[in-house]
């Protein structure tokens, strides 16, 4: 009986009872064509509420223009092919104008209703309406209900800090020890987690309707781009194979920022430690051979990547500290 067990999604199930109710008030209320009902429901849930909030008003706007352009060519010409085809001719250009293209398929089954029923009266313009009123109501209220994503965009937030805290361990390894066996398998999995949860974060904000709550999307794109600058710190940290006392520094100092990889803000602590030690540096011994010159110099330039990747943290941190002292205000 294995193959019996599958999983039904949120969406396919709403859209199974919205599609059900859709067809079910239509007929009791005694329309014609009522499953087009069901069919304007299907085709107005979508991924997010504010997604289908958008979809059902462009469809609205679509079938209104549908109809109007159908009862002028339809008067004029009769209920003919040739009508369709003019039709679509000059609907599809208007549509695209104003970018409600894609209620193009209910445009599409308001024109055959007229087409198939060969005339045009108040009573059919009033049960076409009321096929759109119903399909994209019930639509929009089966699709309020969204499941709630903070679990899955808890799990990873941990993940993508338990990432970047073991990457930067592996910095701090190399730049003690001049040689690693660090394969960087982590790299390849963060990209792919960034991705992911980028892209579920987005929905999340989506799915609000009042107040903006973009915490977790603004979170992962944060660290997409503190990725982009480990990414960059690698070459740098894998060229440095001649030991300096100031490798041992950075390698120190890179050790207490993974050990404080979390959503909290810290980073202006180590920004001004960051700075304290580039000064240090830049008062310490000139380089006496070219090796530990260009060794200096990389770690120079690893020390700005550094601070651009804490500033980014920093600024965020700082953008919601202004934001939640403007809601108190």
């Amino acid at each position: 009986m294995g193959f019996l067990k599958f999983k039904i999604g949120y969406r396919t199930l709403k859209t199974a009872i919205g599609t059900a109710i859709s067809i079910l008030i239509a007929q009791q209320l005694g329309l014609m064509f009522a499953s087009s009902a069901g069919i304007i429901t299907i085709l107005c849930i979508q991924v997010t509420v504010k997604q289908s909030f958008q979809t059902a008003w462009n469809r609205i706007l679509a079938s209104l223009l549908g109809l109007g352009i159908g009862v002028c060519l339809f008067s004029f010409m009769g209920y003919t092919p040739v009508a369709i085809l003019l039709f679509i001719l000059l609907f599809l250009p208007l549509a695209v104008r104003f970018g409600i293209q894609e209620g193009f398929v209910n445009s599409m089954v308001v024109l055959l209703h007229l087409y198939s029923s060969k005339r045009i009266d108040g009573m059919l313009l009033l049960n076409e309406v009321a096929l759109l009123v119903i399909g994209v109501g019930v639509a929009l209220l089966v699709n309020l209900y969204m499941p709630s994503l903070d679990k899955e965009l808890k799990g990873m937030q941990v993940k993508v800090e338990k990432l970047f805290s073991k990457i930067l361990r592996e910095f701090c390894y190399y730049l003690r020890h001049g040689e690693s066996d660090w394969d960087g398998r982590e790299l390849i999995e963060t990209t792919g987690v960034l991705e992911t949860a980028t892209r579920l974060a987005s929905r999340d904000v989506g799915n609000r309707l009042g107040r903006r709550n973009d915490s977790y999307y603004e979170y992962f794109v944060m660290r997409q781009k503190q990725f982009e600058l480990l990414e960059r710190m690698m070459p740098i940290v894998s060229s440095l194979d001649h030991q300096v006392t100031e490798s041992l520094r950075i390698a120190d100092f890179l050790e207490r920022i993974s050990d404080s990889v979390h959503p909290g803000n810290t980073a202006y602590r180590f920004i001004d430690q960051l700075r304290v030690m580039q000064e240090e540096i830049k008062a310490a011994d000139l380089p006496r051979t070219r090796e530990e010159f260009e060794t200096r110099a990389s770690l120079f330039y690893l020390l700005r990547e550094i601070e651009s990747y804490l500033f980014i943290k920093h600024e965020l941190g700082k953008n919601r500290d202004e934001k939640a002292q403007a809601a108190k205000s």
